[in-house]
């Protein structure tokens, strides 16, 4: 079974990528060459006016997979889940998020690429990754381009978990609403009154305007914080140290090296 599903929906105006694979929607490597796929299948389709992703099930992600963030795996899952982000600003398609769940770490980082961001209350958001020993390299650029320094360099640097709420206070957020069904309901409605009647053309040139300075940073500076995490953090003790610990289940010794 794959793990995306895409169905054209909104007379084919919209395509809704669902990330299927719960209960943790996992952003493992099949999931990500799957999502790959898919954007090259809507480069030829004109008339798509918007994507949005969602989570199969309860949740929206847990994140991309630990066990392939181990030192002999890391470049290759980079190299991976970073196309996607490359992938989108080619596309220039307006991108939304509908978020029920935890949305952490990968899958975050995901979302926070979206023009637009809807959850309903049971929105949970976060970068976990230090407590891990590593960072995320997407999260470091969209978080201060999205919010500001001060709170994104809390949300990074702690690896805290927010509540739906939080989000919404912060600005990261379209809308809230009390429960999925109300979420799904309250997207289709803005989609219908604020997307369908534009153009497909012209959204995309608007969307390559209005992100022309936010995409430089993507990808200016995207590559190079690969580099600095494969290069120099995956060299320390105490990333690789992370990683083992959250897959044998126990406590990490730090040896701050």
């Amino acid at each position: 079974m794959k793990k995306i599903e895409l169905n054209y929906i909104h007379d084919n105006s919209v395509a809704q990528i669902i990330l299927n694979d719960p209960k943790a929607n996992v952003l493992d490597k099949i999931m990500l060459l799957e999502l790959v796929d898919v954007f090259k299948v809507l480069t030829s389709k004109k008339d798509i006016k918007l994507i949005t992703f969602e989570g199969a099930g309860d949740h929206f992600s847990y994140g991309a997979s630990v066990e392939e963030h181990q030192k002999e795996n890391a470049a290759e899952m980079l190299k991976a889940f970073h196309q996607i982000f490359y992938d989108l600003i080619d596309l220039s398609i307006p991108t939304l998020a509908k978020i029920s769940g935890f949305c952490l770490g990968g899958g975050c980082e995901l979302a926070l690429m979206c023009n637009f961001l809807f959850v309903d209350q049971s929105a949970k958001l976060g970068q976990p990754e230090i407590i891990l020993g590593v960072f995320p390299p997407p999260a470091s650029l969209l978080l201060p381009l999205k919010i500001g320094y001060t709170k994104a360099e809390e949300l990074n640097i702690t690896g805290k978990t927010i509540s739906a709420q939080e989000a919404t206070e912060l600005g990261l957020i379209n809308g809230i609403f009390p429960d999925k069904t109300a979420l799904a309901n309250g997207v289709n409605e803005f989609i219908e009154r604020q997307i369908l009647p534009k153009s497909a053309s012209s959204l995309r040139y608007t969307v390559k305007a209005v992100r022309s300075d936010f995409n430089e940073v993507i990808l200016n500076r995207l590559p190079k914080l690969e580099k600095m995490y494969l290069d120099e953090l995956m060299e320390t003790t105490d990333a690789n140290e992370g990683i083992m610990a959250f897959l044998q289940k126990r406590k990490p010794k730090w040896l701050n090296s």
